[in-house]
Formats: structure tokens, sequence, C-alpha cells
């Protein structure tokens, strides 16, 4: 496997290579960020009950009412 570098940067999104670089299409490509910090990915948790024998609470009960006036 034959390996060549490339500089180059980020513009609306996609990665933008120095001067006149022509790949071929479906090329393999490896993108190295030199130092750069990783950002941690934020973590949403679903709700959780503090007591869950408290869950009873919020039951809810459905009702079909006829002739709504519709």
């Amino acid at each position: 496997m034959k390996v060549a570098t490339y500089e180059g940067f980020i513009e609306h999104g996609q990665v933008r290579l120095v001067g006149e670089v022509h790949l071929p299409e479906n090329a393999r490509v490896y993108v190295v960020i030199p130092e750069m910090e990783a950002r941690p990915i934020a973590y949403i948790a679903s709700p959780r009950l503090v007591h869950p024998e408290q869950a009873r609470d919020f039951e809810k009960q459905v009702l079909e009412k006829t002739n709504a006036g519709l």
C-alpha cells in the first residue's frame, strides 16, 4: 500500500485539500487531526424516578367520551 500526505482544512463541513490535488473517486483516505482536543459527547439519560415506588402516582386513566359534539 502506498501512502501520501496532503494538508487541508475543513470548509463548510467538508475537507478541502491545499493545492491541486486530484484523487480518484472512491479513494480510501485517512484524516489525522493534529493538536485538537476531542470534545466529550453529551449524554442525555432517560428520566428516572428517584423513588420507583411512586410510579403509581403517574398512572393515567383513559376515558372515552361518546358524542363529543364534533
